[in-house]
């Protein structure tokens, strides 16, 4: 009889057993495990476009390494909650490659966040947790965007913080929808809504949206969005109390909306454009929505008219063409600030309850399919085309060959396809020996190519000019017996510190671009540049937009620099100081 109960004891232990590795929670956790172990590697990234866009972050975990903080010690476009993960992952993953860091580093958010999610759902669903859970972890393993820049397959290396926000957003919706839990609600709520607020504050008017739905459909009780309320301001104010870093941060985004006043109708207009093959089944889904449930939405109508109680009105707003449409009106807003992003991913978790309840509650075949099929069409374009993003450009790298380089630590564990390796060689040999043409582009207005910045060639070519440009910064201190403490370069990305193991000048911008992301040098930073002991302006080729960047920055350099002629694609302003120096050195 003992043996018999012992038996039943250990079959039931080995059934909890393999239960538990069976769970959501448990895929979540070997996920994260995995990733933890690749990024223990250096593995090489196929070059995409716009990809130096991700050397931002590597500048900005330079300043964060000097005690810069964002916003405060230098201008920000976006929220600084990126930069800090991003510099705390590759402290524990020095050999990380930059962009896997960048792109998985919200995951020590996300992570825990969509875990608590999938707890409460798998205690009544273990397949609907997984129907949530796994779409997730394709939309943050895989660092692609939505939507195509460029024809040639390559590493989404720009638009990670919008990728981010989408991906809190994911996280928030699947949470105000399925999470009956009130206390994890509360901690996802709070804790999503904080990192949208830190990550891009766009976001957070995107989540806001979210959020008022629910509230009004009745998901949300009051006390709990009074609570998460409350813990998302407390977390401001102990982030404002202790760095000042909140009011520097809105001041940032006040100085942003002024240098790009007048363009959100056209970026409406566009956010839409951009993403019609997915609004048009989802507008045509909410429509359908909406006519079939006119007999519903007239009977909720007429018994909150008699109850006049808040559980009878809510039940008007919990309809489900009012949460699609509120979910559709949060995301264009969303992207209408962006390039780049793994747009509208989060009307997934809206779109499969969507199609469970039309299965759930009966009715025609005809509006069932009509339903499933609109729902589909909406949900399952941003997943096919990530992974078809990501199996075309890791496949297709192949036959990359690697970009040969001495400078550039991990940043430079990138390969191109030979042909634009070749062309990269070709154009910079141009670049160098037939300056006039390009100056004359640059002078009216125009780039040489409509898509430079993205063209591969341009950031192969770039990677190269950089590592050569340290070359010829060593040579030159060596030679002159001096030390260039501060870099800046003049141009969208400044590596330069972080390679050399130096400093960046506090107050200049991250993320130069001076049509839509810097507003005029104040006092602080005319100060800051005129202290900087070199500063590199890019020459291969001259552009408007480096021309436009050197008209800001070049008063502050005429009377405290001398312009010297660095390497074949870099100029060089040295602080007359040191040039001093070098003279009284007999240099």
């Amino acid at each position: 009889m003992h043996a018999r109960t012992d038996l039943d004891a250990s079959a039931k232990s080995e059934d909890s057993v393999y239960s538990a590795i069976r769970s959501p929670i448990a895929v979540l956790l070997a996920a994260l495990v995995l990733l933890a172990l690749l990024l223990t590697f250096t593995i090489p990234q196929p070059i995409g476009p716009m990809f130096w866009d991700h050397y931002l972050y590597l500048d900005a975990a330079n300043r964060l390494q000097d005690g810069q903080i964002p916003s405060v010690n230098f201008f920000a476009p976006v929220g600084a909650l990126g930069y800090y993960l991003f510099a705390a992952l590759q402290a524990v993953f020095p050999n990380g490659h930059p962009l896997l860091l960048a792109s998985w580093s919200l995951l020590i958010v996300t992570g825990p966040l969509i875990g608590l999610v999938t707890l409460d759902m798998q205690k009544r669903s273990r397949t609907l947790a997984y129907a949530v859970l796994l779409p997730f972890l394709l939309y943050s393993i895989l660092p692609f965007n939505t939507g195509d820049f460029y024809p040639y397959p390559g590493s989404d290396g720009f638009g990670i913080y919008n990728r981010q926000v989408c991906q809190l957003l994911y996280v928030l919706a699947a949470a105000l929808i399925y999470v009956r839990n009130p206390r994890i609600l509360v901690t996802v709520v709070a804790g999503a809504m904080t990192a949208l607020f830190f990550v891009k504050v766009t976001g957070t008017v995107a989540g806001l949206i979210l959020c008022l739905t629910a509230f009004v459909a009745g998901r949300m009780r009051l006390r709990d969005a009074t609570a998460a309320a409350l813990a998302f301001f407390a977390a401001l104010a102990l982030v404002e109390l202790s760095l000042g870093a909140v009011s520097a941060y809105i001041g940032d985004i006040l100085a942003l909306l002024d240098v790009n006043d007048g363009i959100l109708l056209t970026r409406l207009l566009q956010a839409a454009s951009l993403n019609a093959g997915l609004l048009l089944p989802a507008g045509l889904l909410c429509l359908v929505l909406l006519l079939t449930g006119l007999s519903g939405l007239s009977a909720s109508l007429r018994n909150a008219y008699r109850q006049r109680s808040i559980i009878a009105i809510s039940k008007v707003f919990d309809q489900n063409f009012v949460w699609l449409g509120a979910f559709v009106v949060a995301g264009i807003l969303f992207e209408s600030q962006n390039t780049g992003s793994q747009a509208f991913i989060f009307l997934y978790p809206l779109l499969l309850k969507i199609t469970l309840d039309c299965i759930a509650h009966g009715g025609s075949w005809t509006r069932t399919i009509t339903i499933s099929l609109l729902a589909s069409a909406a949900a399952l374009p941003p997943m096919t085309v990530i992974a078809q993003k990501s199996a075309r450009a890791w496949i297709g790298a192949a036959n990359n060959i690697t970009i040969e380089s001495r400078n550039l630590k991990t940043m430079g564990a990138v390969n191109v396809r030979p042909i634009l390796a070749l062309r990269a060689e070709r154009m910079r040999d141009i670049y160098i020996s037939e300056p006039g043409a390009f100056e004359a582009l640059a002078k009216a207005g125009e780039l040489p190519s409509f898509l430079l910045y993205s063209d591969f060639d341009f950031q192969t070519g770039w990677l190269t000019n950089v590592d050569d440009a340290i070359d010829a910064l060593r040579a030159y201190e060596q030679s002159n017996g001096i030390r260039f403490d501060t870099i800046f370069n003049i141009d969208f990305a400044n590596p330069f510190p972080w390679l050399m193991d130096r400093h960046a000048p506090k107050h200049v911008a991250i993320g130069a671009d001076p049509f839509r992301a810097i507003p005029p040098p104040d006092q602080d930073v005319r100060a800051a540049v005129t202290a900087v002991d070199i500063a590199l302006v890019p020459t291969c080729p001259t552009t408007n937009v480096n021309r436009a960047l050197l008209a800001l920055y070049l008063p502050s350099l005429e009377a405290s620099h001398t312009r010297i002629k660095l390497t074949r694609c870099y100029d060089a302003f040295v602080r007359s100081g040191l040039r001093a120096g070098e003279a009284a050195t007999g240099s």
